[in-house]
């Protein structure tokens, strides 16, 4: 029962965590061609790409389009144009390719300490987390029946009953019953592939591509290998490292693309709840062909957010990012910088655009400047002792 239920978990997350991408494509009104690739680009390509790398490496190796990354374009708005996104997404998975070669992936891990990077995520997530209770203002019955059961879910501390399981079962019985949920639009249930041709502009290329390098490698694939490293497997890091960055850069062209190791995924398949160490793999594998249905099925997926009540995406994607949340927080919090990951946490918050530069770029270099300024010697101490 255990590598199942781990399985149901990550499947589960992966479509808890759909209502991002929709929730961009309805705000930018894409077509369902645009949204349905869009799908395949962010779950199929590194469902693929995962089935691979654990077929070759016998490892929980598990891709995902990069969640961090997803949040982020939903706070970026609609300021800079589809074509744009994908052009600056390209060249992110171009840096990527590149960092592993050039040894820069050291110089980031050391440079860059890991509190600042929790404070951006917990800067960009929290947002979400909020939203949820001003949907619940909105829908009491609907949104108060989904957060209820997320709760139950919860404190029963289950691990073959992932929270957001039933917290999904209640909000759609609600909105069957009182008569919110739609039908399904007469469509091919396939994806219609839609490509997008990349365009690039500075402004673009300064907002977007070094957060999402930053994304990619710092929350999501270097903690990831870390975390495997620990329970003894030896991860192909020049692979992984490369993988992602042409992943993102083939991608993209279906829209604005990121792929990474997935941290929650890979701590769900080395957990021992999980079971033996070889089963790892086969869950991974799993769960891999569970995003990859998700992908398939893009062409239903594309219509989510006309089926399902918008306060119920709300509510998901604010459910989904509960533990990025406590742990980005609980990272950013623990010492011994304080002062740089506080600036960098209130500025990724805010809506400040200095130069036409979103607030991520300036939360990263507020922190950094902060802590150089009013916490030089621990930030000295961290960077002379971080891992590479």
């Amino acid at each position: 029962m255990a590598p199942l239920a781990a399985t149901t978990s990550m499947v589960v997350i992966f479509v808890a965590l759909l209502a991002v991408p929709v929730q961009v494509a309805s705000d930018r009104e894409l077509s369902p061609a645009q949204t349905g690739s869009w799908i395949m680009a962010l779950f199929g390509i590194p469902a693929v790409l995962s089935l691979l790398l654990i077929w070759r490496y016998r490892q929980p190796l598990v891709l995902t389009g990069n969640v961090f990354v997803w949040i982020y374009l939903v706070r970026l708005g609609s300021g800079i144009s589809w074509s744009d996104l994908v052009g600056a997404s390209m060249l992110a998975g171009v840096i990527v390719t590149t960092l592993g070669p050039l040894r820069l992936t050291r110089f980031l891990t050391r440079w860059l300490p890991s509190s600042i990077v929790s404070a951006l995520l917990a800067g960009a997530v929290l947002g979400f987390f909020i939203d949820l209770f001003s949907a619940l203002n909105r829908e009491l019955v609907l949104v108060g029946a989904t957060l209820v059961a997320y709760l139950l879910a919860r404190s029963v501390g289950r691990a073959w009953l992932p929270p957001m399981l039933p917290a999904l079962a209640a909000g759609l019985a609600v909105a069957a019953t009182t008569g919110q949920l739609h039908s399904v639009p007469g469509t091919s249930v396939l994806p219609a592939i839609s490509l997008t041709w990349p365009t690039f502009s500075l402004t673009a290329i300064a907002t977007v591509t070094p957060v999402v390098v930053l994304l990619m490698t710092l929350p999501t694939n270097i903690p990831s290998m870390v975390l495997l490293e620990n329970h003894g497997y030896q991860p192909p890091k020049g692979v992984i490292g490369a993988v992602s960055g042409l992943s993102t850069i083939a991608g993209s062209l279906l829209g604005p693309s990121a792929t990474s190791l997935s941290l929650p995924g890979v701590a769900i398949c080395v957990a021992p709840e999980t079971g033996e160490r070889r089963l790892g793999p086969h869950v991974a594998a799993m769960a891999s062909i569970g995003g990859l249905a998700i992908a398939v099925l893009g062409g239903v997926a594309a219509h989510t957010a006309t089926i399902v009540p918008r306060e119920l995406l709300v509510a998901a994607v604010g459910l989904a990012v509960v533990g990025i949340v406590a742990n980005s927080l609980g990272s950013a919090t623990r010492g011994p910088l304080l002062l740089g990951p506080l600036f960098t946490f209130a500025i990724a918050m805010s809506d400040m655009s200095l130069l036409g530069l979103g607030s991520f770029p300036w939360a990263i270099g507020g922190g950094i400047t902060v802590s150089l300024l009013l916490e030089r010697k621990q930030f000295l101490e961290l960077a002379s002792t971080s891992r590479p």
